[in-house]
């Protein structure tokens, strides 16, 4: 029966160098599978991970990661990090502004180009917030499933750019117009269960939502009277209730 031998590095290919000089045979040379996958950390926000893998005597069985993989693993960090208590935002001064966008920008394009070839950036200020447009590229890998690899890339930036700024500044990544779709589709769902609540009188809860989604429904719900909104849970994700209010009764003249 072969031994297994467990070997570590920075990536893949170093543990493969590490385990071809220990065992004394080439890489190409050596059966192995990928216990975990290396990850040098994103900015210095998520952790560096060393790769790990299993060696015995024959050929490689396994590949190195693919695009893909390295873009699925970026999205289980994204949400792998804590969540900050998330303080007042004040208005930022133009100085912070600057220097957010130049910030932004700059960690978009690698995160960008981490996934997909030949997306273009561009910026603007929309309702106090840098909005950053991506253009081009493979917007479908850009997205993802349900906007979850957009919705990483988005809290990765935010959250770069005011680490390394000292006033907060709101952040928002689109994609190819994502966005405008996806809030048309929350106010289209948000209408259609306030209507249930103001039907049949009782509460009715929406499942767990991240921060622009909730206050996409906050803010299209809150100049219909029959209605209130709540956010409720911890962390990133929370729910959000929609309670129908209680009708005044008039009061009759004698």
């Amino acid at each position: 029966m072969s031994q297994l031998l467990e070997f570590e590095g920075k990536n893949v290919d170093q543990a493969l160098e590490a385990a071809s000089n220990v065992i004394g045979k080439p890489v190409e040379k050596l059966e192995y599978d990928v216990v975990s996958y290396g990850s040098s950390g994103i900015f210095g926000i998520v952790g560096a991970k060393k790769a790990k893998i299993r060696v015995k005597d024959g050929k490689p069985k396994r590949r190195l990661d693919t695009p893909r993989q390295q873009a699925q693993e970026l999205v289980r960090d994204a949400f792998q990090l804590d969540e900050a208590p998330r303080e007042a935002i004040s208005e930022p001064t133009p100085e912070h502004i600057e220097k957010a966008i130049e910030i932004g920008e700059e960690a978009l394009k690698r995160l960008v180009n981490f996934i997909s070839d030949g997306a273009t950036i561009s910026t603007q200020m929309e309702e106090q917030r840098i909005l950053f447009k991506v253009e081009g590229g493979n917007s479908g890998m850009l997205i993802g499933k349900r906007g979850q690899t957009l919705e990483a890339i988005q809290y990765l930036v935010e959250k770069i750019v005011n680490k390394q700024n000292e006033q907060r500044v709101r952040v928002l990544v689109d994609v190819e117009g994502y966005l405008k779709t996806r809030k048309e589709n929350l106010e289209n769902m948000a209408g259609r269960m306030a209507e249930k609540a103001q039907r049949t009188k009782k509460p009715v809860t929406i499942g767990q939502m991240n921060a622009y989604d909730r206050r996409t429904v906050h803010l299209f719900l809150k100049p219909n009277s029959s209605v209130r909104t709540q956010s409720v849970g911890e962390g990133y994700y929370r729910k959000l209730i929609i309670f129908p209010k209680k009708r005044q009764k008039k009061k009759q003249d004698n």
